[in-house]
């Protein structure tokens, strides 16, 4: 996991303890108040939505503490794609320049040009140099790549 997405976590399970539960406690003592609880559906909706809170909560939690954390600042720059990095590459069908942030699962957002250790774009980046040229396999069938930039950023 990156430094970013450690962060992110972070702050996501802060939300969750210290704001989070409380509106929802709120939302149940409120409901409680109305009567019959079998009937209630803003009393049932409520603790539906305790109970995914409680599990996002523990979900980060054990993601945080088994957490391997890399900071690519302070690797030395081998031009070399790794984990972390962000690489400017080049479609050689479609001459579309893209640039990509390598991350974690967790990180992963395509709209933000994040994208997954595991995913298949990544998969053929990792370990290829600055110069190089490489064939990903796509769903959409092979794309040959160059890459144009490696930054340790």
């Amino acid at each position: 996991m990156t430094l970013q997405g450690l962060e992110k976590l972070r702050k996501e399970l802060e939300y969750l303890k210290n704001v989070r539960r409380s509106q929802i406690i709120e939302v149940l003592t409120e409901s409680r108040k109305h009567g019959d609880l079998k009937e209630n559906s803003e009393y049932h909706s409520a603790r539906e939505q305790q109970a995914f809170c409680e599990g996002r909560i523990q979900e980060i939690e054990s993601k945080l503490s088994h957490a391997q954390v890399i900071d690519v600042t302070k690797i030395i720059p081998s031009k070399k794609v790794i984990f972390g990095v962000t690489v400017s590459i080049d479609n050689l069908c479609t001459k579309e320049k893209r640039k990509y942030r390598i991350v974690g699962d967790d990180e992963a957002d395509f709209r933000k040009n994040l994208i997954s250790i595991n995913s298949p774009i990544a998969r053929g980046l990792v370990g290829r140099k600055e110069g190089d040229t490489v064939v990903i396999k796509t769903p959409r069938g092979n794309v040959k790549y160059k890459i144009l930039k490696v930054e340790y950023i």
